[in-house]
């Protein structure tokens, strides 16, 4: 029998909960701006996360993240969103390009990470503002923006303009 490769593995690979789980969407050049890509993993419950994309300039290597600011104008803060209840009382409404937060870089360089779905804001992630390197680090998981949940009525129609993950591989090898 030809030698066993050492890379080979007994056993079977386990997928990550987001793959086993969720089917990731994305959304290209967000508000018109070049390779400012988000990624929305959508649970089969309907909830969707906010993530960046791998292609996000926030990712590239050199980026160093200076502050992520949850205060979006004078009068709201994502942080203030505190959801309560079956009927998800107190939950900011979001359009599909609400902004949830900011990250500013430490070469001047600022970032909106815009919601992507229009629905509840269920929860931003108050983790990456403790420790702002988990957001590069582990953009998929622990450093993900927010959890956002669609009206229930317009859940089906969400993915409308988002593109799957062979579309949005396809689109960044053309880039």
């Amino acid at each position: 029998s030809p030698p066993k490769d050492p890379h080979e593995t007994a056993e079977p690979v386990v997928p990550l909960f987001v793959d086993r789980y969720f089917i990731c969407w994305y959304k290209a050049d967000v508000k018109g701006k070049s390779c400012e890509d988000h990624c929305l993993p959508q649970h089969s419950n309907r909830i969707c996360v906010t993530t960046l994309a791998e292609s996000h300039p926030v990712l590239q290597s050199g980026k160093t993240i200076k502050s992520i600011p949850c205060q979006i104008s004078t009068n709201c803060s994502r942080l203030q969103n505190k959801v309560s209840g079956k009927f998800k009382w107190g939950a900011q409404f979001l359009t599909e390009l609400a902004p949830l937060s900011k990250i500013y870089c430490s070469d001047g360089e600022e970032y909106t990470v815009s919601s992507c779905v229009r629905g509840c804001s269920m929860e931003v992630n108050e983790n990456i503002l403790h420790k702002l390197s988990i957001l590069q680090e582990k953009p998929s998981t622990e450093g993900y923006i927010a959890v956002e949940l669609p009206k229930f009525e317009e859940s089906k129609n969400i993915t409308e303009g988002l593109l799957t993950q062979k579309q949005y591989e396809v689109m960044v090898k053309m880039h």
